[in-house]
C-alpha cells in the first residue's frame, strides 16, 4: 500500500490513513496502519528484526484522514499525555443530514458503548460518559438537504460525532447505523479527519496537519476550497 506521508522524522509520522484500513491490526482481515508502517519504515530505512509504531488515537475503518503515529516510546507516552491533557486537537469535516438554524453550536450528551453491536448511545449522565463536541456550519446545500459542518473534538467517545448528530436529528451522510436511510451513497460515510493540531513530542514545537479530501461529496461543496490548508 503507498502511504501518503504528511511529515516525519525520527519521532513521529504524519500521514493520511485511506478509508477501508484499519488504524490498527484487530479482528477483521484487512490491512491497518500500523503494520503499514512498519513495512515502510523497514524498506525505507532498510532496518532488521523489530520496528516500533505506536498508535495514539484511532480512526475508524470507514474514516479517512490525517493521523499521526509515534516511531519511539517516548513520543508515543508524550503524545498520549497531550490527548489526556485535552491539548491534543482533532478537527473533522461531516456531511450531515438537514439545515442548522445556528451557524455554530454544541453539542454535550452522555454517551454508552453497546459492545456486542459496536454502537454507541445517549444516555442519562449517571449511566454514560461524557462526550462534547464544537460545530460550525460551512455551507448547505438545499437541493440535497445537506450541511458541511466543520467538527472540533472536546472528547474522543466510541462512535461519538456520528452517534451525537445523529441524535440531534442530523445524521452524517451514508451512516446507515445512525439513522440515515436515504444517503446511502455505496459504503461512503460522510466524514474525514482534515486537522491535527499538537505539540511536537520532543522538540515542543507547535505543529498543525491538514490535508483536503478527495471524495467527490466533499469536494462538491465549494466551502472546502475555501478552508486554509496548511502543514506545519
Amino acid at each position: 500500500m503507498d502511504i501518503n506521508i504528511l511529515y516525519e522524522d525520527n519521532h513521529i509520522i504524519v500521514c493520511i490513513k485511506p478509508s477501508e484500513v484499519l488504524s490498527q491490526a484487530g479482528f477483521m482481515q484487512k490491512s491497518d496502519m500500523v503494520n503499514e508502517l512498519k513495512n515502510y519504515i523497514k524498506e525505507k530505512y532498510n532496518k532488521e528484526g523489530n520496528v516500533f509504531v505506536g498508535l495514539v488515537h484511532r480512526l475508524d475503518l470507514n474514516v479517512s484522514g490525517v493521523m499521526v503515529f509515534a516511531k519511539t516510546s517516548k513520543a508515543a507516552r508524550r503524545l498520549s499525555e497531550e490527548i489526556r491533557n485535552k491539548d491534543f486537537k482533532k478537527s473533522y469535516l461531516a456531511i450531515v443530514s438537514g439545515k442548522f438554524l445556528e451557524a455554530t453550536g454544541t453539542y454535550k450528551d452522555y454517551l454508552m458503548k453497546d459492545e456486542a453491536n459496536r454502537q454507541a448511545f445517549v444516555t442519562s449522565q449517571s449511566k454514560g460518559k461524557l462526550a462534547e463536541l464544537n460545530y460550525e456550519i460551512l455551507e448547505y446545500n438545499e437541493l440535497k438537504d445537506l450541511s458541511l459542518v466543520k467538527v472540533d473534538l472536546i472528547t474522543g467517545r466510541f462512535h461519538q460525532i456520528r452517534c451525537q448528530f445523529s441524535h440531534h436529528d442530523h445524521p452524517l451522510m451514508g451512516d446507515t447505523k445512525y439513522g440515515d436511510a436515504k444517503n446511502n451513497a455505496s459504503f461512503f460515510l460522510g466524514l474525514y479527519a482534515y486537522q491535527l493540531n499538537f505539540k511536537h513530542p520532543t522538540k515542543r514545537e507547535n505543529m498543525l496537519f491538514n490535508y483536503k479530501p478527495v471524495n467527490k461529496n466533499f469536494t462538491d461543496f465549494e466551502a472546502i476550497n475555501k478552508i486554509n490548508w496548511r502543514t506545519i
